[in-house]
């Protein structure tokens, strides 16, 4: 693998950074499983001393790297809205669609995201944070104030359609059905049949 950036040193804040790009590289490359902390130190150009300034071992290193993963992930949620009316399907579609288009752009990064090996109190709020854009909009199509049972119930089946689909995308299996739909197509029939209707 090449190495993420050479450097012989770094300016305030730049160390823990490069060592989440290098620790995201390998993740996609070979998998949290297969990711050690003496790799990520060659792919960023640092002594195998240099995590610890920032992290307390691989796992939190990891963790970094999947709170990116949400981060961005929510960020993307928010640019597809633009231009959507609130709570609209189309919205909800392309919230949706934003979803398994990350997934397929980031396929290491999504599967360690909700693998559930590597558990902390800012993973489990940057996960509920990425769900909350989907319950917004569910709750504003459903004409609620707040998110409540109701718009639970109906925000689920949406959410696990959307990810078995990822997971189908990026698992190579969608095509065992001879799926030829486009991704936006798919995801917009079933906020159509899946969403409850206001009233």
């Amino acid at each position: 693998m090449d190495q993420v950036k050479q450097k012989t040193g770094y300016h305030h804040g730049d160390l823990r950074q490069q060592l989440v790009a290098a620790t995201r590289a390998l993740v996609e490359e070979k998998g949290p499983d297969l990711f050690s902390v003496s790799e990520a130190c060659r792919a960023a150009g640092v002594s195998t001393a240099a995590p610890y300034r920032h992290f307390a071992d691989r796992t939190e290193m990891l963790i970094a790297v999947a709170l990116e993963g949400f981060g961005e992930m929510t960020a993307s949620f928010e640019t597809a809205l633009a231009g959507h009316e609130p709570g609209s399907n189309d919205a909800i579609t392309a919230v949706g669609t934003a979803y398994v288009d990350y997934a397929e752009a980031n396929p290491g990064l999504f599967r360690m995201m909700f693998a559930g090996d590597h558990q902390s109190d800012a993973l489990e709020e940057a996960g509920h944070g990425c769900y909350a854009v989907v319950l917004g909009q569910v709750a504003r199509r459903m004409g609620r104030a707040e998110v409540d049972d109701a718009v639970m119930q109906a925000a689920f089946p949406l959410w696990t359609f959307v990810h078995g689909l990822a997971f189908l995308r990026i698992d190579g299996k969608a095509e065992f059905a001879k799926m030829q739909t486009e991704v936006r197509d798919l995801v917009g029939f079933a906020t159509q049949r899946l969403m409850v209707r206001p009233g």
